[in-house]
């Protein structure tokens, strides 16, 4: 499916191409493929190639989806929770990633709430070209990234990109904010997962020290403490508590 997908943009324009005149002046090739300039500057793109952009766009979704939202953070500590209790394929990665998938739809609704609101019905009304539509669209997504990215990584992207002026926020550009923003949900995904792992190498620790001092060496330490780390998950509500632990750290 993925790889249909990568072919859409690809088998758009051939079509486009083939349903070109073939006769004809040469003003007249790809008459669907057009961009004309407005009397006040601004540029508008033919139907043709808004669908082409879009169908471009959706190729991309996989990777907006996980450097641009809160997906990153979300599966990785999930990823290091799962490790911690010590069943390596238990919950399964499908469970994992659909559990991120619809926490992540659940924490971006406002997000999404005004991308719908402010760009897609004035498009899709007429009330605004595509190009407009793309610049207020971005706007939300800004501000969300904006709000979790810390300064000490945008500032070390603005160095590496050798853009050293930005006068606030409104400034940083996407191609600067998208890398800060990964690197700080990184850094936060592994401070969370780093406290959720203390108290289960706790427990393994009092388990393989009980062991040693009953002399049964040869007894895996892991084997005795599993059941104490999933029955003490489950008695902490634990999914409850880390699944809104990382709800309300994007809001705080």
């Amino acid at each position: 499916m993925a790889r249909a997908i990568s072919w859409l943009p690809l088998v758009s324009m051939m079509l486009l191409m083939a349903n070109a005149p073939v006769a004809g002046a040469a003003d007249n090739f790809l008459t669907g493929v057009v961009v004309e300039t407005n009397a006040d500057g601004q540029q508008e793109y033919s139907l043709t190639l808004q669908i082409l952009a879009l169908m471009s766009l959706l190729t991309m979704l996989p990777a907006l989806l996980l450097m641009m939202t809160s997906f990153a953070r979300i599966i990785i500590v999930l990823s290091i929770l799962r490790q911690a209790i010590g069943t390596n394929q238990t919950p399964p990665n499908q469970v994992l990633l659909g559990l991120a998938l619809f926490l992540t739809l659940f924490i971006m609704a406002p997000v999404f709430t005004q991308i719908n609101d402010q760009a897609i019905q004035p498009y899709l009304n007429d009330q605004a070209d595509f190009t407009q539509a793309f610049e207020v669209a971005q706007q939300p997504l800004r501000a969300f990234m904006l709000k979790q990215t810390r300064e000490s990584d945008i500032e070390l992207f603005a160095q590496i990109s050798g853009e050293q002026e930005l006068d606030g926020p409104e400034s940083v550009p996407m191609q600067l904010l998208i890398p800060a923003f990964l690197t700080s949900e990184l850094k936060t995904a592994f401070q969370i997962g780093f406290l959720l792992f203390v108290p289960f190498v706790v427990i393994d620790l009092v388990v393989a020290s009980v062991l040693m001092s009953m002399g049964m060496m040869m007894l895996s330490p892991m084997m005795i403490s599993l059941p104490f780390k999933i029955m003490m998950f489950v008695l902490i509500d634990g999914w409850a508590l880390v699944l809104g632990t990382l709800a309300g750290s994007f809001y705080t």
